[in-house]
């Protein structure tokens, strides 16, 4: 009997790539989520977007929730045009983190800089009690 183990992938590509079934476009935005001793750091890319179309903050359960909304219209004021056709651009997007158990929730910073918004989640810093002590031998 020869096995064949490519056989799965090429089965679900005929199925899922089809002119029935398209491949969906992803217009969610590039997440990175990188760690150190010192906090996590969550960078979410958005292109053209300002501090004004975000909305960070931290729900009921404690989750980090990261809202963005922009709406912009392209209008020309010359009156003596009439428009067939304007062009509107509006974008949304939701995001909810689950946040690690050791973020210091009342300090988290977010910040929006050349198109990429980073949201700064720092750790609870527990010092390590060292114990000394002297074993009595019995």
């Amino acid at each position: 009997m020869r096995r064949n183990a490519a056989w799965l992938p090429e089965v679900f590509n005929d199925l899922f790539n089809t002119d029935f079934m398209p491949k969906a476009s992803a217009t969610a935005p590039a997440i990175n989520v990188k760690e150190s001793d010192k906090a996590y750091t969550v960078e979410l890319a958005a292109p053209g977007m300002t501090k004004d179309d975000f909305n960070v903050h931290i729900n009921d359960e404690g989750n980090l929730i990261i809202k963005m909304e922009s709406k912009q219209e392209k209008n020309d004021e010359d009156r003596s045009v009439r428009y067939l056709r304007r062009e509107f651009s509006y974008s949304k997007y939701e995001q909810t983190l689950i946040l690690p158990d050791d973020v210091q929730k009342e300090n988290i910073s977010a910040k929006v800089e050349n198109g990429v918004l980073t949201v700064l989640l720092p750790k609870i810093v527990q010092e390590q009690v060292k114990v000394s002590r002297q074993i009595e031998i019995g």
